[in-house]
């Protein structure tokens, strides 16, 4: 019996649900070729950072601009700059050879700070050939003036206005720190997203005990990580429109967490730090991990297991809320005391 592994995922037909997320693997076109070759269904570009973009045109006027009131007859001395590639033209640029060098799906990642910078970059995208767009809205509600409604209503904003410039399918990927998540996720469909990637990992600082510096600290993830995306995964699947797309990301790393995204209702699983670990070859093994359970239990495809063990379809829906926190509150067993083997 041959299992069909393929899945619909913003409307894109793929041929598996193993798809590659951000990571320096699919920013370069031979290392994003060889995920491809080993199994990747779809691509996802690491995200274009707007606020990285004004920060370079900023350092560049600045040094256009240093002397000129000094020395402002030398200037004529040196070269017009009539073209300039910087971070945004790069990334475009990269976009244009992947696809150029792959033949599934490559979806463009942009994280912008303003709604003239989404609505710019999306468009730009689009233009340069991405089969979809993901929204990274990563930011941090630290400003004590802003409410959850205030911040809500801004990034319903940008999803709006990014889905009126473009016409490619639009993902979302969202952070689990919304007050009331399930209720966010609905308006964010209901603002025009196609699908939700589940979810954005915050990497939290550390600090440098020597020179009491702020640094960064980027730790992988590791398979229980996978344990959020699922519990609302497994909520938010019958609770949205048919149609709309799910995707598991973080703690994806070999067949049997693919297949438990898979099971909650997710139509892709997404990896990145299992890949970083083991190589784009990595994508085989897990493809052959999910095909061995599917074929020992008999399951035609994919699409017969999808969401069978979502909220709706379990004995127990309670077990995905605050029941599943008491239960494993009494699950805990003290470890054994330690038998003492001394003579008196």
């Amino acid at each position: 019996m041959t299992v069909d592994l393929s899945t619909r995922y913003l409307g894109l037909e793929l041929r598996s649900p193993l798809v590659a997320s951000p990571s320096p693997l699919t920013r370069d076109p031979d290392s994003a070729a060889r995920l491809v070759e080993a199994g990747a269904a779809a691509l996802v570009l690491p995200s274009l950072f707007e606020e990285e973009i004004l920060h370079e045109e900023l350092e560049l006027d600045r040094s256009l601009e240093a002397g000129s009131d000094q020395f402002a007859e030398a200037l004529d001395y040196f070269p017009a700059i009539t073209s300039y590639a910087g971070t945004g033209d790069q990334y475009l640029d990269r976009l244009r050879r992947i696809k150029a060098r792959v033949a599934v799906p490559v979806i463009a990642s942009l994280n912008a700070g303003t709604p003239g910078g989404w609505v710019r970059y999306a468009r730009l995208m689009q233009d340069a050939g991405a089969d979809a767009l993901e929204l990274n809205l990563y930011h941090v509600a630290a400003d004590p003036s802003m409410t959850a409604i205030d911040m809500e209503a801004r990034d319903l904003e940008v999803i709006g206005a990014v889905r009126a410039a473009i016409e490619i399918p639009l993902a979302v990927k969202l952070s689990p720190y919304y007050s009331a998540f399930a209720g966010f996720a609905r308006r964010v469909v209901d603002a025009g997203a196609d699908g939700l990637v589940l979810f954005n990992r915050f990497y939290q600082p550390d600090l440098d005990l020597d020179s009491l510096d702020v640094v960064a600290r980027l730790e992988l993830s590791r398979p229980w990580d996978l344990r959020l995306p699922m519990r609302w995964i497994a909520i938010l699947r019958p609770q949205l429109p048919p149609g709309v797309s799910l995707a598991a990301t973080s703690g994806v790393h070999g067949g049997a967490d693919a297949i438990k995204a898979l099971l909650v209702g997710a139509d892709v699983t997404m990896m990145t730090s299992a890949l970083l670990r083991h190589g784009p070859a990595h994508i085989r093994t897990v493809e052959a991990e999910i095909l061995a359970w599917l074929e020992e239990r008999e399951y035609e495809s994919v699409a017969q297991l999808r969401g069978s063990a979502n909220q709706a379809m379990v004995e127990d829906p309670s077990a995905y809320e605050r029941a599943n926190y008491m239960e494993t509150l009494h699950s805990w067993a003290s470890p054994p005391a330690a038998t003492s083997t001394a003579r008196s």
